[in-house]
């Protein structure tokens, strides 16, 4: 565990950290305690923000001036070391020239890796002492390589957890029944949106059922079918069938409702782009 008091936050900050870069923790305080009596100094830093020094402190980055005086590094002066080494390394980008990274673009890079290498974005929210999981998730850099990779082996996952026989190839018969279910969808007044293989829970009454899809071009069909439904009701009202009327009135309710509906959809036309106007600017009264 690696201690940080105080933070960005300016709060205590706990990070884990493996036996490689403890070794090279170590090492820098060695050296800094070596060259100073067994201590490490205590320096104020800049801040190029607030234009302030801050408190001495044991920073863990620190160097001599003169080679008396500690100090701590400029961001200046750490732009100016990563870019050195990139050039050295011969890192260079499509165009050529050389690669610009700064300190933050590490630990985007540490986040992303660590993200697509199976680590739960939720830890990766403690280790980078974030509050917030949302701002976890802005570090990742999401490639589309990687999301057909990581799509494609989630689902080998998940069919090896289930029975081989849902992954058979359909018979011709099921195929065509397949087919077939889609072709019993189309009614009089648009289509059915029922999925396939679940029976029909209204007892084939199209018209009162949610899952129906009203073609616009059936509005005179609607039309005929509401009046139709009104005969029907007076008609039962004068032979005495009242055990018809109950029925024949919800089904009449539910195609006025959807009458209703589509009208508003003619009304509206077809999607575009809206004209909000141009807005005006209003003195406001002294």
């Amino acid at each position: 565990m690696l201690q940080i008091v105080p933070s960005k936050s300016n709060e205590e900050r706990l990070l884990l950290v493996g036996p490689e870069l403890a070794s090279v923790l170590a090492t820098i305080i060695t050296r800094l305690r070596r060259r100073n009596g067994g201590t490490v100094p205590l320096t104020g830093r800049y801040d190029t923000t607030e234009h302030l020094v801050g408190p001495p402190l044991p920073h863990l980055f620190q160097h001599t001036r003169n080679g008396w005086t500690w100090e701590v590094p400029t961001q200046n002066t750490i732009y100016k070391l990563l870019d050195q080494t990139v050039a050295r390394a011969g890192l260079t980008a499509a165009d050529g020239q050389p690669l610009r990274y700064r300190p933050h673009d590490f630990r985007r890079m540490f986040a992303t890796e660590a993200a697509t290498g199976g680590l739960p974005v939720h830890i990766l929210a403690r280790i980078l002492g974030h509050a917030n999981i949302n701002t976890t998730q802005a570090y990742l850099a999401v490639f589309d390589e990687a999301l057909v990779r990581t799509y494609r082996a989630f689902l080998d996952r998940r069919r090896a957890t289930r029975a081989e026989a849902e992954y058979r190839e359909p018979t011709q018969q099921e195929w065509t029944e397949f087919q077939q279910h889609f072709q019993t969808r189309k009614l009089e007044v648009g289509e059915y949106g029922r999925p396939y293989g679940t029976p029909c829970k209204h007892e084939h009454a199209c018209i009162r059922c949610p899952s129906l899809r009203l073609d616009p071009s059936a509005w005179p069909r609607l039309v005929e079918i509401i009046a139709n439904l009104r005969d029907r009701i007076q008609e039962a009202h004068l032979n005495g069938w009242l055990g018809e009327v109950a029925g024949l009135q919800t089904s009449l309710n539910e195609a006025a409702r959807k009458l209703t509906s589509l009208g508003r959809t003619r009304t509206r036309g077809p999607a575009g782009p809206v004209d909000l106007g141009v807005p005006v600017i209003v003195d406001s009264p002294e």
